[in-house]
């Protein structure tokens, strides 16, 4: 199974893309990853920011794609349970998993809709570049626990 991870702008931060970059190079070994970029939208209305970058999303996606978008308001998993969900979607011949990472506004109503999972990583507001590194280091122990790999106790 191959999996993207689609984010809205650029990583701005060093210390963060050092660390998207770390967990992209520890997990690359285990699965097939792409990292892709859209656009942000520019402005102060949130609403038309959130529609844009939604289409440029959306516009990236095929309709066979397993989608599982970062949602503060989404399910938590723990650890186990992320990697149980990876080994399904491998067991039931997914082809690509997308994991989206919204915008500064967040996800656009037609973006929750087309997800088929919303993920949430923590009940806390955070910043949309940290949920990017957060989502690789969680992907990439998620496939240490299916192996059955030491990682961190």
């Amino acid at each position: 199974m191959r999996i993207q991870v689609l984010a809205v702008g650029k990583v701005k931060e060093r210390y963060v893309a050092a660390a998207v970059d770390d967990f992209a190079r520890r997990l690359r070994p285990y699965a097939s990853l792409d990292l892709a970029e859209v656009p942000a939208a520019h402005g102060s209305d949130a609403a038309a920011a959130m529609r844009e970058e939604a289409g440029r999303i959306l516009a990236r996606l095929s309709p066979d794609d397993v989608v599982w978008l970062l949602e503060r308001e989404g399910e938590e998993w723990s650890s186990p349970e992320l990697a149980r969900r990876i080994d399904d979607l491998t067991r039931t011949g997914t082809s690509r998993l997308v994991i989206v990472v919204a915008g500064t506004f967040g996800a656009d109503a037609s973006l929750r809709a087309r997800a088929t999972r919303l993920w949430s990583l923590s009940r806390l507001t955070l910043l949309h570049e940290w949920a990017r590194a957060l989502a690789l280091e969680q992907l990439y122990r998620a496939h240490k626990i299916l192996r059955n790999e030491p990682y961190h106790h």
